[in-house]
């Protein structure tokens, strides 16, 4: 396990509406990296996790689940570049959370069978040892496959980028599909839960004309997916 003194650590952010509004930003070093691990699922708790009491029941709601969190910061620790002085950066958004860790992918392995869960390679063998003994992972190299598997109901899917010197995972707010068509996800995807929009803001970056994205956007608030506020040029939409 690397020496805590230089273990570069863990940054977390929560972002407001945009990134230049910081809620609060937290950082773990100078500690065990088991010690940061668990820090970083108590302030995943915090932000992703409440509790709603029916009767004399409580129950708790995970806006993004929080098992694919752990394999994604799991994934992150053990498969980071050790000789980058960079810390891991978590930041968390209303809508989503992006998990950036040092380091590109190990020499052996390419995207295809990182993503796909086909091969492993282990960068730093002990400390995924540790993390497996301790049940933190299960089989090496599925934790991509297990936390696709977690969204398989989700409207929008985790995504991957990685590149030459990082890799970048995006868990979404989980949301059920709500039966919408493929064309009705593609507009769902460019609205928001906290901003309205105008269909000017909306049909530029969609692949149809601005009739039948106003004709989509008029479906989706019949199946109360969206909410429509103002009427004739001041019509926006926000998610439900």
């Amino acid at each position: 396990m690397a020496d805590k003194n230089h273990f570069p650590g863990i940054d977390t952010i929560k972002f407001g509406e945009n990134i230049s509004i910081i809620q609060k930003r937290s950082t773990f070093e100078n500690i065990s990296v088991l010690e940061v691990y668990d820090k970083a699922i108590d302030v995943f708790r915090d932000y992703y996790q409440y509790e709603v009491i029916q009767d004399a029941d409580r129950q708790k709601i995970e806006k993004i689940p929080e098992a694919a969190f752990r394999e994604a910061i799991a994934n992150a620790l053990i498969h980071r570049v050790w000789d980058m002085d960079s810390q891991i950066i978590v930041s968390m958004f209303d809508d989503r959370l992006e998990i950036v860790s040092p380091g590109g992918l190990p020499s052996g392995i390419t995207e295809e069978e990182y993503l796909s869960g086909k091969l492993s390679v282990l960068r730093n063998r002990n400390l995924a040892n540790v993390f497996y003994r301790l049940g933190f992972v299960e089989i090496f190299g599925t934790g991509i496959t297990r936390i696709k598997q977690l969204y398989a109901e989700g409207l929008i899917k985790p995504d991957f980028e990685i590149s030459e010197n990082a890799i970048k995972i995006i868990l979404p707010i989980f949301e059920k599909s709500a039966d919408l068509t493929e064309d009705e996800i593609v507009i769902y995807k460019l609205l928001s839960k906290t901003m309205l929009k105008p269909i000017s803001e909306i049909a530029p970056y969609a692949p149809f004309g601005k009739s039948k994205t106003a004709k989509l956007l008029k479906e989706m608030c019949q199946k109360g997916v969206i909410t429509v506020k103002g009427n004739g040029k001041g019509t926006k939409y926000i998610i439900r």
